[in-house]
């Protein structure tokens, strides 16, 4: 989807997101890596918003689809498979989805006794050079129906064309880069607006919500960071300062010469597009150096990690993501089998499971009959309306902003 079909015609189902996460949070304890004493931060939702930067109204709430289904499937030899970074630096996002995933296949497997659906889990580390190599052992996993994965935009662009030839479901919880769906891939599916969404709703939250005048926007220079960037400089328009556009690199801690040109530019507000492993040291060293600018990222940075890592420097970021959390019962269950609270990701991955798994109890388990299930899928899940067009864009979804408090 561009920009431009999106722009003012979102009509979310967000009402039991909506009802729950305006006062649900991400919990952490700050730590001092932004100086000061230390504080309890958490990543709080304000609400969501269309990509003008107005606030939407919940609708009526719907009942999602219950992965447990009926109880009476039956089934044998079959598996979905999950795979993005699920160790590295940026392992807390993976594990987000892959709890999500793995609490519909317990609900599924505790109800079906005579269906076990099995979960395997494949590891990226987030790299689309370890993506190549990990993907054609899924492919060649002819027990493996569907895929929640890969996570990340770069390396769903670097494998997409492999599950298309392979005709094998590819839906991610999580990949935003908007051209991922302009490739021709047969069978690849975003189960979240993508950031031809999120980057115009962060723009102009950050512009007539918190009223910057001028900002500066930074990406670290992954097929993510620069195409959520791009998003919200084309949205910015005369408030984007190019003169302060900088890029990073994924990896980098030392931001000394982002500091210095920030000091200068002297700007009310920073976007930068990336991920939470880069984003913490930045804006710990911005605060450090004494730039006091609004802070504002998308879906990367919003996990509880960013607040951990970055500490007290974390407070008031403003944070995107066109995710929700989900309803109690779902954030009771999930930190049940978990450990923790979920994060960003978690419901629409523990969504794309639940489709994956209503096929399997209809009988649909060869790649083809999957195929087909998702192509002509319409039902509801925890964050909303699922039905994709032709191209593998969800045709409804929304974006919500976070703030750390």
């Amino acid at each position: 989807m561009h920009r431009r079909a999106m722009k003012g015609a979102i009509v979310v189902s967000i009402a039991a997101a909506l009802a729950v996460s305006g006062c649900s949070s991400k919990s952490t304890t700050g730590g001092t890596s932004g100086g000061g004493s230390e504080a309890k931060l958490s990543i709080q939702a304000v609400g969501a918003f269309d990509t003008e930067g107005n606030a939407l109204k919940a609708e009526a709430a719907a009942t999602p689809v219950n992965p447990a289904g009926d109880g009476k499937a039956k089934c044998k030899d079959v598996a979905i498979a999950m795979t993005g970074a699920l160790t590295g630096d940026d392992a807390a996002l993976g594990l987000n989805i892959v709890n999500g995933v793995r609490l519909a296949v317990k609900q599924h497997n505790d109800a079906n006794k005579d269906c076990k659906v099995e979960l395997k889990e494949f590891d990226t580390e987030g790299s689309a050079d370890k993506a190549t190599q990990v993907v054609p052992n899924i492919i060649n996993d002819k027990t493996v129906v569907g895929v929640v994965g890969p996570a990340f935009s770069g390396e769903t662009q670097a494998t997409g064309e492999l599950f298309s030839q392979a005709g094998l479901v590819s839906a991610t919880a999580s990949a935003t880069r908007p051209t991922l769906t302009d490739n021709g891939w047969k069978s690849f599916f975003r189960g979240l607006g993508s950031d031809a969404l999120q980057g115009p709703a962060i723009a102009n939250y950050v512009t007539k919500v918190k009223g910057a005048k001028k900002v500066c926007v930074i990406d670290d220079s992954t097929p993510y960071g620069t195409g959520i960037a791009d998003e919200v400089k084309k949205t910015l328009g005369a408030a984007n300062d190019a003169s302060c556009t900088m890029q990073v690199k994924k990896g980098d801690k030392d931001f000394s010469a982002v500091v210095t040109k920030m000091s200068a530019a002297k700007p009310d507000a920073i976007f930068y597009g990336g991920y939470y492993a880069e984003a913490a040291p930045l804006l710990s060293q911005l605060r450090a150096g004494n730039v006091e600018a609004v802070f504002s990222a998308g879906d990367g940075v919003n996990d509880p990690k960013f607040v951990e890592l970055a500490g007290n420097a974390a407070k008031g970021a403003i944070l995107g993501c066109p995710c929700g959390e989900g309803p109690e019962s779902f954030q009771k269950a999930y930190a049940d089998l978990a450990g923790q609270e979920p994060g960003v990701y978690s419901a629409e991955a523990y969504d794309l499971a639940t489709i994956m798994l209503t096929a399997i109890d209809q009988g649909k388990i060869t790649r083809p009959d999957m195929l087909a299930f998702f192509k002509g899928y319409d039902g509801q899940g925890l964050q909303g309306t699922y039905k994709w067009n032709a191209k593998g864009e969800l045709e409804k979804s929304g974006v919500w902003m976070y703030e750390v408090k």
